[in-house]
């Protein structure tokens, strides 16, 4: 029989696989705002380009003639914040009610779960740095690149006497390439990113509040990388760690594109004041569990690789890392720091020549 905390890992990892999914939703329709706005930037990059003769460059008046294009950029990414925003809005009031609804399920019925308020917990999300920026800062930074890379792609054209053309090929990208090739593509690939990101950071830390606001039911943090060829090093160093309640954390996300979550760590019944006898039998809200404070026996990051072919460690730490990993005897928090640094090879070496000799390096 599963214990209550084995049942809170294993519904929060299925939970996680559907916000990437959820995730993923978001971040096409907020793309999709981008692509719908390509057109008409475009016409006003070239009526701008057109407007001035090669003979009559310079930065001055193609600055006035960018007017028209900074406005429409502008307002593509007003309606992207906008957007975003609703959506994480409701993300925060959907995240914490699952959580605590996760949480009663699992607890005996005389124990309360706490809420959380939802627009205290959204403002303090959006005022919580990630990787650190503020997500209004990512979004006012991806428009000015975006902005800036236009105009200097343009001001390359005049110098270098391209046609308006080749001025807005270079630009848009091309047709044979679906546009990959363009200076957009960058933006859209940025705005992915920051999408994405922004997402786990609220999810999390709606999560996080959910937890906090439960200290007398739970102890601790479980980190919980996602097992997959594309975890980082940092992520799956940490995998499995458990931090206790009101101690320093790591951040999530931890990196851009971070797909981590923490679980929360449920106390057991002497912790909560409650007899094992008197709570045997009770209703457990549809899941029978018992409540013996266990962390979930699920396999980390740091396991699962082991049992992965050579080849696809290579692929996750590279060759000569893999080969510390297998031979070497480095388990995977040996490759980072407590500050999230990853080691360079040499800098692995220096700390432990031993683990090269072994691995033959």
């Amino acid at each position: 029989m599963k214990t209550a905390n084995e049942i809170l890992f294993d519904e929060s990892v299925a939970h996680q696989i559907d916000l990437q999914g959820y995730s993923n939703g978001v971040t096409r329709r907020i793309i999709g705002i981008l692509n719908r706005a390509d057109d008409d930037l475009i016409d006003q990059i070239t009526k701008a380009i057109e407007h001035m003769p090669p003979n009559a460059f310079n930065i001055e008046r193609l600055e006035r003639l960018l007017i028209a294009v900074r406005t429409l950029n502008g307002k593509t990414y007003a309606d992207i914040s906008a957007e975003l925003e609703t959506e994480l809005k409701a993300l925060v009031a959907y995240e914490a009610g699952y959580q605590q609804q996760l949480l009663n399920s699992v607890l005996p019925s005389q124990v309360a779960v706490n809420s959380v308020n939802i627009n205290q917990v959204y403002a303090a999300a959006m005022a919580r740095p990630f990787q650190g920026k503020l997500l209004k800062e990512w979004l006012e930074g991806v428009e000015s690149a975006r902005a800036a890379s236009i105009r200097d792609a343009i001001r390359i054209g005049f110098v270098e006497s391209q046609t308006t053309a080749e001025i807005v090929r270079r630009i848009k990208g091309t047709k044979a390439l679906n546009y990959a090739d363009g200076l957009l593509n960058t933006s859209r690939r940025n705005v992915e990113s920051i999408v994405l990101t922004a997402i786990n950071h609220t999810a999390n830390y709606a999560n996080e509040s959910l937890i906090e606001a439960n200290s007398d039911v739970i102890k601790g943090y479980r980190y919980s990388a996602t097992l997959d060829l594309r975890t980082t090093t940092i992520c799956a160093s940490r995998d499995g760690n458990v931090y206790p309640l009101g101690k320093p954390k790591p951040a999530i996300p931890a990196h851009i594109r971070c797909r981590s979550r923490y679980v929360g760590v449920l106390k057991n019944y002497r912790e909560l004041g409650l007899d094992a006898d008197e709570i045997t039998g009770l209703e457990r809200a549809s899941l029978d569990a018992s409540l013996d404070g266990q962390v979930a026996r699920e396999t980390t990051y740091n396991d699962w690789l082991k049992r992965q072919s050579v080849d696809r460690q290579n692929e996750v730490l590279g060759v000569e890392k893999a080969k510390l990993f297998r031979d070497g005897g480095l388990s995977l928090d040996k490759f980072v720091s407590k500050h999230g640094h990853v080691y360079t090879l040499a800098e692995l070496r220096a700390k432990d020549a031993a683990a090269f000799a072994k691995a033959g390096l």
